[in-house]
């Protein structure tokens, strides 16, 4: 064990911004989004070189204690593009009210050498709690350099994963899922992937991937099985997509009632589909408001909320007075999902993170308790390219902050024993 492991958790300038509903009317009132919002920062730091990004939590059951919650987060070299570093993680045992220093697992969950001056790394990971297996699962995608610094674009992509066990608080070297031959086994991303673990440990799986003479990313839900040690592809549903641009990619996937919800990337626009078995899906239509009005989310990640009376979405959009953020992804928003219309009602948005300059967008989406719900967010501190980096001293303030915006719930989430 570890060094970090034995040592309780260090106090890492944690500030808390709560953020206060105005007063309202009795119109308003009935509209109340059923939770108050408070924003953390777990951890600041940053070099002018390097921010941290891809940061998302898993909350592992503890009885009688506080659920331990692990974060994971890899830097990122802002001279470049997705030029990430090996995966980090930190841990607190009190709900986040104090966290450990962040450890670097190079061996395991780094940079692997291959032919030709080849690196292969880990990314895009979003750990999760298997509850059949008692494992931590982690699920992303792999990225290829060369030199160290060049993405090859071009190159193989597979899903990566890793699993933290709970008993030796030590995660496993990362593995790639053994895709069927054809299409789905040159490009298959699991990358920012927010999954639906069922009752029995299967997993639905949302991915997005390409043949190699393909131009546009496509996306389906695979079903995986998971033992605690080896995740196995078991079944694939249909294909969705949008021959435009670079098509669909970074689906996200929940399931409210007794419906699956899958949100899509597109460089356009958000999509929004439904299925019946978590597989097989409709046609996707546009996110809209609730008027029917575009959103004005695009070319940037959308994850759920799913309790078990409301479905929200949480999103990035154009319209904030945000023109001078990257592709408008600040602030992080969140709002009620009208299922019936599939739509984001417009008068219950929320804003979870303020904007400050930086982009968000590569966020997680963590349950910690039926009480609580944590969005965890990095400033990721690149613009267009006329201006790539942020410095240290700027206008706007951002700061490479790692938020944690804890969705705070008027009332208990009554399905959470179920989960």
């Amino acid at each position: 064990m570890s060094l970090l492991v034995c040592l309780p958790p260090i106090a890492l300038s944690l500030s808390v911004v709560p953020f206060q509903l105005e007063a309202a009317d009795s119109d308003a009132q009935a509209n109340s989004p059923g939770f108050r919002i408070q924003l953390d920062t777990l951890l600041q730091e940053y070099d002018g070189k390097q921010c941290w990004t891809q940061a998302r939590a898993a909350a592992i059951p503890r009885p009688g204690k506080p659920p331990l919650t692990l974060v994971t987060m890899q830097k990122l070299l802002l001279t470049g593009s997705d030029i990430y570093y090996p995966i980090n993680d930190v841990f607190s045992e009190d709900l986040g009210k104090t966290w450990s220093k962040p450890e670097e697992h190079a061996d395991i969950l780094g940079r692997r050498q291959e032919p030709y001056g080849i690196e292969v790394a880990p990314g895009d990971f979003w750990p999760k709690w298997h509850a059949a297996s008692g494992k931590v699962l982690g699920i992303g995608q792999t990225f290829r350099y060369k030199d160290e610094k060049t993405p090859q674009l071009d190159a193989p992509k597979e899903v990566a994963y890793s699993y933290y066990d709970p008993a030796t608080r030590k995660w496993a070297p990362w593995a790639t899922l053994e895709a069927p031959e054809g299409v789905l086994s040159y490009q298959t991303a699991g990358g920012c992937a927010q999954r639906v673990d069922l009752p029995n440990g299967d997993i639905l799986l949302p991915v997005y991937f390409k043949a190699k003479e393909d131009k546009f990313y496509k996306v389906k839900v695979i079903r995986c099985g998971f033992d605690g040690a080896k995740l196995k592809w078991l079944e694939e549903g249909n294909t969705l997509k949008l021959d435009k641009k670079r098509g669909f990619q970074e689906p996200s996937l929940t399931k409210f009632g007794n419906r699956y919800y899958l949100s899509i990337r597109h460089d356009d626009a958000g999509f929004v589909s439904t299925s019946d078995d978590g597989l097989h899906f409709g046609e996707p239509r546009f996110w809209r408001w609730d008027n029917g009005t575009t959103l004005g989310n695009y070319n940037t990640q959308t994850h759920w909320v799913s309790r078990q009376d409301r479905l929200y979405l949480v999103y990035t959009r154009r319209g904030a007075d945000n023109d001078h953020v990257f592709r408008h992804r600040a602030p992080l928003f969140i709002a009620e999902v009208d299922t019936g219309k599939l739509a984001v009602k417009r008068d219950t948005e929320q804003i979870l993170i303020p904007e400050k300059g930086a982009r968000y967008g590569n966020f997680g989406i963590c349950d910690v308790n039926e009480n609580e719900t944590w969005v965890v967010e990095t400033e990721w501190m690149q613009r267009p390219p006329q201006e790539p980096i942020i410095p240290i001293e700027n206008k706007w303030g951002a700061a490479g902050r790692v938020y944690i915006s804890r969705i705070l719930w008027d009332k208990p989430n009554l399905d959470w024993n179920r989960r």
